[in-house]
């Protein structure tokens, strides 16, 4: 039976779809099946399905669900696939919960500006709720910044696990979810420890 990855921040902008397809790619180029579940009315995560599968490529498996209908693609996904990535709408509310219930852990992106860590604190509070594992991810960072330093202060105060690793604000990111790719596809860069790292410590955090 495969493993639920959720995405969830109630703030919009943290760069959630772009976590859930990277996270997506290095974990199909580790040998692993893997699905995703775009719960988002945007459908920003389908979109950059669509585009991978344009460009001819195929290695993923794709499902949309409204809230009430989470709980179904999960069990049916997670009977089939070694991991299910799900993406979620930018808001906190009862229509998050199905998404967390299903979740072995749920992941917590949060850009470097204060406003993210407030907003942080509420879905944190959802997953407690429902008893889930969360993981702080910093995203779109800008190194060696007084806001990244008061933000990983900030983020280290939520009584919630932090990952080690911390995502730049890179272009490359936005360019390659354009196309359909994750950065891993584009060749080596400052984004390849990244997003391994990140990858790594999901994993672990996983087993």
């Amino acid at each position: 039976m495969g493993q639920v990855i959720t995405v969830a921040q109630q703030k919009g902008g943290s760069g959630k779809t772009t976590l859930a397809a990277n996270l997506a790619v290095a974990l199909t180029r580790d040998g692993a099946s893997v699905a995703l579940l775009d719960t988002d009315p945007q459908g920003s995560l389908g979109r950059w399905f669509m585009a991978r599968r344009e460009a001819g490529i195929e290695d993923m498996e794709f499902s949309t669900a409204s809230a009430w209908g989470v709980s179904y693609e999960c069990e049916k996904l997670k009977k089939l696939h070694d991991f299910v990535l799900v993406d979620t709408p930018p808001k906190v509310d009862a229509d998050l919960r199905p998404a967390l219930r299903e979740s072995d852990l749920v992941i917590v992106p949060v850009a470097a500006s204060q406003v993210d860590v407030w907003a942080t604190e509420s879905v944190l509070d959802l997953a407690r709720r429902e008893r889930r594992t969360a993981m702080v991810v910093l995203n779109r960072a800008k190194a060696g910044t007084r806001v990244l330093a008061d933000v990983t202060e900030a983020i280290a105060a939520l009584d919630a696990i932090q990952a080690e690793t911390v995502i730049g604000n890179r272009v490359a990111y936005a360019e390659t979810l354009g196309h359909g790719r994750g950065v891993l596809e584009r060749g080596k860069g400052a984004w390849t420890a990244e997003i391994r790292g990140l990858t790594d410590e999901v994993r672990a955090h996983l087993s």
